[in-house]
């Protein structure tokens, strides 16, 4: 099952491992090619790039050459939208970039689907897969393997965050408030503001409050992030 590859990735303990996770769920959904990159903003100088990937050692050289980077219209569209790309040969010819389709297509980055959150304190995770046939037409098989692939991707930047930026470290734990907690939890286990709200015996929006207050706290954008970040400093089990 997907789920299982949700909480595998959690448990990766290097960037081998981490690797290894993220290319076993992308071939679960049908894709051959990975790449998953850890990005910092630095007031003062350029960004800082840490990634992972299994691109074949022929294309090494053109899949890192950030000059490419900055013209690739799917680059583009990530570092600007959280929404996520799905794109194909369309997307570089209505780009103007024909030729830098061509040249990755040869390697077998004929299509895939791209994403990126934007996280607090510039930091950044994108994740790409790619593969050499054609996308599902179907839409609703299309729209599944997004959305699967969107939930894996929380996951898989709170493993990318530990393991490919260590020297970070993690703040000290935030002083979240015991309803901040409960609604958390609860969250966790699949409860809606309106549920949360009538087991605390609080109204909804007070449970969305709560629950608002608990990711800013943690400096999280939703509240997946939130929950799997409380789980690992232990605030909520």
């Amino acid at each position: 099952m997907l789920q299982d590859g949700y909480l595998s990735v959690l448990e990766a303990r290097d960037r081998d491992e981490f690797l290894g996770q993220v290319v076993r769920f992308a071939k679960r959904l049908g894709f051959d090619t990975v790449s998953a990159t850890t990005i910092v903003d630095h007031f003062l100088g350029e960004p800082e790039f840490i990634s992972v990937d299994n691109a074949p050692a022929s294309y090494r050289d053109m899949f890192e050459d950030m000059g490419r980077g900055r013209q690739d219209p799917v680059m583009q569209h990530c570092k600007k939208q959280s929404v996520p790309i799905i794109w194909s040969q369309e997307t570089y010819v209505g780009a103007g970039q024909a030729d830098l389709w061509d040249g990755q297509a040869r390697f077998g980055y004929r299509t895939g689907v791209a994403m990126a959150l934007h996280l607090p304190q510039g930091r950044h995770f994108f994740l790409g897969v790619d593969r050499d046939q054609s996308l599902p037409k179907d839409r609703s098989e299309l729209t599944r393997i997004v959305a699967d692939l969107q939930l894996f991707a929380v996951h898989a930047q709170e493993a990318a965050m530990r393991i490919m930026m260590p020297a970070t470290g993690d703040p000290d734990v935030p002083n979240l408030t015991p309803r901040e907690v409960e609604s958390l939890r609860w969250t966790m286990e699949g409860k809606t503001a309106w549920e949360v709200g009538n087991i605390l015996g609080i109204s909804e929006r007070t449970a969305v409050l709560h629950v608002n207050n608990a990711m800013h706290k943690l400096g999280c954008i939703n509240k997946h992030q939130a929950v799997l970040k409380a789980l690992r400093l232990g605030l909520i089990r």
